[in-house]
């Protein structure tokens, strides 16, 4: 049996079932919309297709991180079993969960003195930092210690790399994530910014290109400069999406058409009603892991 249960976010955005599956608890972060507050639950609340079909008629809804006393609360339940934790927390570089885990953790070591917490920061957000979350599940599986699957993790976050695209802009430029001009050249000239997450966990605009179906061909185009191995790459890739199911799985199909030595066909889940938040219906985004992210100029 394992002396360590790895825990992550809702945000990481798999399936409710994965999560259970491989035994990985999940801290859930929240959202309010039409005055409701809601859990970020992966769906159960209220299901994705009545989350983005509220966005797409006006709806706007906020989001809030997980707190310091929800963390607490969260890791101490699993402290008093006796178990140790590796916790895998959303980007720094977009939301303070991190932080909260990280304040959450003093709090409980003057509790639980012969116990560990280890957190990391994944840098990576959706089903990108899923895709490090199952990578240290793995590890998890053959049976490396706490430390060992924290300091391989560490190493790895880097190199899983997020590539996304999105036909709707509004809730982009509403987050201050693209510029006003941005969004509104891309609404009149058809333009879909490629994005990324850059070597600090934030999200970056990279290329402007015309039409949706040169960006997914760009998105794969990129897999096929950073993956490992190029295209002769053999890890797993995760794709997300929000409210536009058949553009996730043109872009699959033309991963699983390149790479044919992909580990299994590619994964497709949902963008999650607080990622979701912030990108609105209509994004598409393809993670796998390659070399390491560095900065790069962007416009």
């Amino acid at each position: 049996m394992n002396q360590f249960v790895l825990t992550c976010c809702s945000t990481a955005d798999m399936k409710k079932t994965y999560f259970d599956e491989r035994q990985i608890p999940y801290v859930c972060f929240h959202y309010l919309m039409d005055g409701v507050s809601y859990p970020d639950d992966l769906g159960q609340s209220m299901p994705f297709d009545e989350f983005y079909n509220r966005i797409s008629k006006g709806a706007m809804p906020t989001t809030s991180q997980v707190n310091v006393a929800e963390f607490h609360d969260f890791f101490g339940a699993i402290l008093k079993e006796g178990k140790d934790i590796l916790h895998i927390s959303l980007s720094s570089g977009i939301s303070g969960t991190y932080n909260s885990a990280c304040s959450a953790v003093e709090e409980l070591k003057e509790e639980y003195p012969d116990r560990k917490i280890l957190v990391v920061d994944s840098l990576g957000a959706s089903s990108g930092y899923g895709l490090l979350v199952d990578a240290a599940a793995d590890l998890r599986d053959q049976g490396l210690s706490l430390e060992e699957v924290y300091r391989i993790t560490m190493e790895r976050r880097l190199h899983v790399h997020h590539w996304f695209f999105s036909t709707d802009l509004t809730s982009f430029k509403r987050g201050g994530r693209i510029s006003a001009t941005s969004a509104m050249l891309g609404t009149v000239l058809n333009i879909c910014p490629l994005m990324n997450m850059d070597h600090e966990g934030h999200l970056i605009p990279r290329h402007k290109i015309r039409t949706k179906k040169k960006a997914m061909q760009e998105a794969v185009r990129m897999m096929e400069e950073h993956a490992d191995g190029k295209n002769g790459y053999k890890g797993k890739c995760f794709i997300s999406c929000s409210a536009c199911g058949d553009d996730a799985r043109a872009v699959a199909d033309l991963v699983e058409a390149r790479f044919p030595e992909l580990n299994g066909r590619v994964l497709i889940n949902s963008i999650g009603t607080v990622i979701g938040a912030h990108t609105g219906p209509g994004t598409v985004a393809l993670f796998f892991f390659g070399d390491e992210r560095k900065d790069v100029n962007h416009f």
